[in-house]
């Protein structure tokens, strides 16, 4: 019989995220737990002493955007650390990220959803299975008007996948219910598989304009490197051009920032970006991450139809993947 491993002492504090795989398949079997992959920024939430503590996964605290979850949880026993996700629910009741962005008129729409607890009472429990933390979280996490738990589905991954589908959701997040917690890796044992295409990219540059840019160029990472799929024009208010000008424009940098430029041709559908067009670029240091939506993959792994969502101030860049 294998022995629990001991939670040990540890003070509330903040603890880098565990990251999610992103899988093109949804994992199967009896050791795999699912939940709905919610639209929404990870946030920790640090009980300690009297202090209730926002933090986003880049360790921003978030207080101050966000006052009525961090008063909504602040019953939570001292010395607890709490996972989750921030989402904010349309009219339609789905998750919108952009509603998620205009926080101070969204409030009665905005959800903290627990999904993990690493630290209860000053104890450890990271290096408990997910089933016996979740078992502590629904003793600790009581329901409230902006604080619920995320809801481990019964279904079969293939009964998730319709059930997703039906529902127009964005898709499923796939956890071993024996996994310890692993701060900052992407081990696999929890993976993510989207049904809908979008997820976030870095912005390496854009191609100036008005209202400070007509297109951005974004990317993901592979391993080290920056990798360029896309310019993006479309999903932008003018108002919303001269908001992410403000957020990006700082960065400006001689140095292209991504390893497969210059491109020898524009290619099929105009996305490639070659040494002519790459004169009218304005080059950024790969530190802003924003939301995107598009129609497909290229075989180039480039985007096509690309849409502006949002930005993502809680994203590490360097964890940027390609996903699909």
């Amino acid at each position: 019989m294998t022995k629990k491993p001991p939670s040990r002492a540890r003070t509330a504090a903040f603890i880098e995220a565990m990251e999610c795989l992103p899988v093109p398949q949804v994992p199967e079997g009896q050791d795999w737990t699912y939940e709905l992959k919610l639209d929404g920024y990870r946030l920790e939430v640090v009980r300690a002493g009297t202090q209730t503590t926002l933090y986003s996964r880049r360790e921003n605290i978030l207080n101050t955007k966000f006052p009525y979850i961090a008063s909504a949880l602040q019953q939570l026993p001292q010395g607890t650390v709490i996972d989750g996700e921030l989402v904010a629910h349309g009219p339609d009741g789905k998750p919108n990220f952009n509603m998620l962005q205009n926080f101070r008129s969204a409030e009665e729409h905005i959800m903290y959803y627990a999904f993990d607890i690493l630290v209860y009472r000053d104890r450890d429990l990271t290096m408990l299975p997910l089933a016996e933390r979740r078992n502590i979280l629904r003793s600790v996490i009581t329901p409230a008007d902006h604080v619920a738990l995320s809801e481990v589905s019964d279904q079969t991954a293939k009964e998730m996948l319709t059930f997703v589908r039906a529902h127009g959701l964005e898709g499923i997040v796939a956890k071993r219910s024996d996994s310890i917690y692993q701060p900052g890796l992407r081990t696999g044992l929890w993976s993510k598989h989207r049904v809908n295409l979008g997820q976030e990219f870095v912005i390496g540059g854009y191609v100036p304009g008005t209202h400070g840019f007509d297109s951005l160029v974004i990317g993901f990472y592979r391993g080290r490197d920056l990798y360029y799929a896309a310019r993006v024009r479309a999903g932008f208010v003018p108002a919303t051009r001269r908001e992410v000008f403000g957020q990006i424009k700082h960065l400006k940098t001689e140095k292209c920032p991504f390893v497969n430029l210059p491109e020898k041709q524009a290619g099929r559908w105009g996305q490639g970006l070659t040494a002519e067009k790459m004169k009218e670029c304005v080059w950024l240091k790969p530190e802003a991450v924003a939301n995107f939506e598009f129609l497909e993959w290229t075989g180039a792994d480039h985007l096509r139809h690309t849409k502006f969502a949002g930005m993502r101030d809680d994203k590490e860049p360097r964890k940027v993947v390609r996903e699909t």
